[in-house]
């Protein structure tokens, strides 16, 4: 399959990139290349092959949760370079805005 020029560029935007012409006629060739080897596999007859969602066998991995021992609060903020009333205390991660500002 022969994509053209406005299907790479209309990828492109679909993926948000900036694509300088050169990489659009490398990407031409190479989306096209894909789309060849996508037909051949349309062409194998699946009909015995049952659908299937996930070909590994999947186990959870996650442990059981079990009561254990933790820190105490004192412990805990005795290692917090500032408190507050029995909690952490941390600068804002978002700054509020200015008043009459642009936002």
């Amino acid at each position: 399959m022969n994509l053209t020029r406005e299907d790479v560029e209309h990828v492109a935007v679909l993926a948000r990139l900036g694509l300088s012409e050169e990489e659009k006629q490398t990407l031409r060739g190479q989306l096209s290349s894909i789309l060849d080897h996508i037909a051949v596999l349309e062409r194998l007859d699946t009909d015995a092959i049952s659908p299937t969602a996930q070909v590994n066998v999947l186990e959870n991995v996650l442990r059981d949760d079990e009561v254990r021992p933790s820190l105490t609060q004192a412990q805990v903020l005795a290692n917090a370079p500032r408190h507050r009333d029995g909690f952490l205390e941390v600068r804002a991660a978002i700054e509020a805005p200015v008043e009459g500002g642009d936002e």
